[in-house]
């Protein structure tokens, strides 16, 4: 056979090979075996196209301008902002629509879903009939009437088409929902105003005239019973969703977590329903989260520990059917409302995991978000990864967490753990009954271990050691072991006054009970290292430990019981010591807010020398000058306040410095009060010497 023959027969085997087709031993052919056929992809979710609702008309709802300053700095919650967003999704090629008319056949990517106003009874589920009404009202009201409604209200504006503008902003949103419940698209992004969550059932709010997200959850779950049962709303809008919350507080089919900031109330809304303490009631106990920042400034950091933490446990152990993002992006970095710094990636990779819950039927609704390049940008990210992008890299993924933050998620999970099972592992209590009251006696069951840390203080060290003895607290209601001094108190011309709070413990835990291993546990007292240096140059000593409340949650307590022994102190035995000339006073943790409330209150200027405050990463207390304004002077002169590196005091600026009322801050290295007591005892001990005009050890 030729070679061109051959060649011939080879390629004649291989194409009857991939018709499974082989050939036999005598050279003949036969029809190979099928083993798996041909199937189609037996998958529903990525064929889907993601839903988009938009509609030119949502703009209509503006506000009334009076004057020329406010037609150059519009209202925040201005028009363009759904405008922007469509805008860029087009300049990216996730729609098509040249216009930027709202057309509906908008490309491969995306399904436009038609937006439908509201109607009155999808809007009663939430709402008053009073509160529905008044809206209703403001289509015909005049423009004087608009401007005093307007004037009158929270935070919200109205004109002729607002309530039109609303109801579509709402039915939008249950439209959104409802395409991903019925399997028309995979996920959905409602672009939508007025926002929504703000509005509570029987009032406008915040920018907010309906409660879109609420209105739309009740409509689906009484609509899909069978196929809905269970929703989760997440809100990471910088402002807490005060109208959401209060639409499902008591239900239990809903699970409502906020990330916002909080900031004891100051932040807006600023009611006491955004404290990270309420959690619901009657069924809905523990269906409601509310994780609040305590400070400003944070970003991606502090946003991905709260997600890996607890929203994703919550959310996975909750099995939502459904779950809807209330969607602001006023914490995004450049809105200067929000003034947070979270960025286009972060809001891509949180997306990302709320994509993995509910099988993927995820429907995001546009809420707040106020700088029209950064609401654009992040809302680009998020739709990305609606459509099937993995999310960008963040940009610095191994920044920092901010220790109020980090206090704050703690806070959280310890409270959750009453009700969530991916929570107890962090925080179980080995069958302790905590409804036994706590008592300083030994003999209770559920003793303090701050009394047995003070007791083991006296006893092997100030007791044994130096032969300490108690300085009574008269009329105090404090226990015996609060104040102990050195036998040369009343003789020193030198007293140093150590005032801290209960040591720390280093502690091994139980990942499975929860409890601490006494046998692989520590205690970590700093302050002793100021009493034996004080002891061993013959100085007067007073140390004063100021206990934590045992019953009152953020210890508010401890620093009031700080400054009235302070004052005690002082006005019964310290200003009658003839002997003392010269007076140091080192405080440590939240005790050290006693020391500056005596310096303002009382003027020790003739005998205290030098003010050591190792606050670590607590709250910078004022100096408050009750006796003379230049006591704010002379206090930033003698004193040293120690920071954390990493205290919320310095933000982000390296040259940024406390007012001097706060006294003269310093800046540590490292974080927490031990550690810093460690690097900076000798320079503290110094600044005493030097006040004192004594010569240091070191020179």
């Amino acid at each position: 056979m030729s070679t061109v023959e051959n060649t011939a027969v080879k390629r004649e085997l291989e194409d009857a090979s991939d018709e499974g087709i082989a050939s036999n031993t005598n050279g003949g052919l036969m029809k190979r075996q099928v083993i798996v056929p041909v199937t189609k992809p037996r998958i529903h979710y990525t064929p889907l196209k993601t839903g988009l609702c938009y509609d030119v008309r949502m703009r209509y709802h503006a506000k009334i301008f009076t004057s020329y300053f406010e037609y150059i700095d519009p209202h925040p919650e201005d028009p363009r902002r759904i405008y922007r967003i469509y805008k860029i999704l087009a300049e990216n090629g996730l729609i098509n629509d040249p216009m930027l008319s709202g057309v509906d056949e908008i490309g491969d990517l995306m399904l436009k879903i038609p937006v439908r106003e509201a109607t009155r009874e999808e809007i009663l589920e939430v709402h008053s009939k009073e509160h529905l009404d008044f809206l209703e009202k403001t289509e015909k009201m005049s423009r004087e009437e608009l401007l005093k409604e307007t004037e009158k209200g929270d935070s919200v504006y109205y004109n002729n088409d607002s309530l039109s503008s609303a109801k579509s902003s709402c039915g939008g949103a249950i439209e959104a929902c409802k395409s991903v419940v019925e399997g028309r698209v995979k996920n959905a992004l409602a672009v939508v105003r007025p926002p929504g969550h703000h509005s509570e059932p029987e009032s406008s709010g915040g920018f907010c005239l309906f409660s879109n997200v609420a209105v739309a959850a009740k409509n689906i779950l009484k609509s899909y019973p069978e196929s809905v049962r269970r929703i989760m709303i997440l809100d990471w809008d910088i402002h807490h969703g005060n109208g959401t919350q209060k639409a499902f507080y008591d239900d239990d089919r809903v699970l409502y977590v906020s990330l916002h900031r909080f900031e004891l109330g100051k932040y807006y809304p600023g009611t006491v329903h955004g404290q990270y303490d309420q959690t619901g009631e009657g069924k809905g106990e523990g269906f409601n989260c509310n994780i609040t920042w305590p400070v400003g400034n944070v970003g991606d950091a502090e946003y991905m520990w709260a997600f890996e933490q607890i929203v994703m446990p919550m959310g996975r152990e909750f099995q939502p059917d459904l779950v809807i993002i209330s969607s602001g992006f006023d914490a995004a970095d450049g809105d200067t409302i929000g003034q947070c710094h979270v960025t286009p990636s972060c809001y891509g990779h949180m997306t990302h995991m709320m994509k993995s819950l509910a099988r993927g039927n995820l429907a995001v609704i546009l809420e707040g978000g106020y700088n029209l390049d950064s609401i654009a940008k992040s809302a680009l990210a998020v739709t990305k990864v609606l459509v099937g992008e993995p999310p960008d890299e963040l940009p610095e993924p191994t920044k920092d967490t901010k220790p109020e933050a980090l206090e704050m998620v703690d806070k959280i999970i310890r409270l959750q753990s009453k009700y969530w099972k991916c929570f107890k592992r962090n925080c179980g209590n080995a069958g302790c009954d905590f409804k036994e009251p706590i008592t300083e006696t030994i003999l209770s069951k559920n003793f303090p271990l701050q009394t047995a840390i003070r007791q083991q203080q006296l006893q092997n060290l100030l007791l044994d050691n130096y032969k300490f003895v108690t300085l009574p607290l008269v009329n105090q209601k404090l226990s015996e072991d609060t104040v102990f001094c050195s036998q040369n108190v009343y003789d020193a011309s030198t007293l140093v006054v150590v005032v801290h709070d209960t040591p720390d413990i280093w502690a091994a835990r139980n990942v499975i009970t929860g409890t601490i291993e006494p046998s692989s546990s520590i205690i970590v007292d700093s302050g002793l290292q100021f009493i034996k240096w004080a002891v061993k140059r013959n100085y007067g000593l007073i140390d004063i430990n100021i206990p934590q409340s045992l019953f009152e949650q953020d210890n508010y307590s401890a620093m009031i019981t700080a400054q009235e022994v302070l004052l005690y102190l002082w006005d019964n035995y310290i200003k009658f010591s003839t002997n003392v000339q010269k007076i140091a006073f080192v405080g440590i943790g939240d005790a050290s807010s006693g020391i500056i409330h005596l310096m303002g209150h009382r003027d020790t200027r003739n005998n205290v020398k030098a003010i050591i405050s190792f606050i670590g990463s607590k709250q910078l207390k004022p100096l408050v000058p009750l006796v003379d304004e230049s006591l704010t002077d002379w206090y930033f002169k003698n004193s040293l306040v120690f920071s954390d590196k990493n205290h919320s005091c310095w933000g982000d600026n390296e040259n940024k410095k406390p007012r001097k009322k706060y006294g003269r801050v310093l800046r540590c290295e490292t974080d927490g009060i031990n550690n810093i007591v460690e690097e900076r005892f000798e320079e503290a001990t110094d600044f005493i010497l030097d006040s004192f005009e004594e010569w240091s050890d070191s020179e």
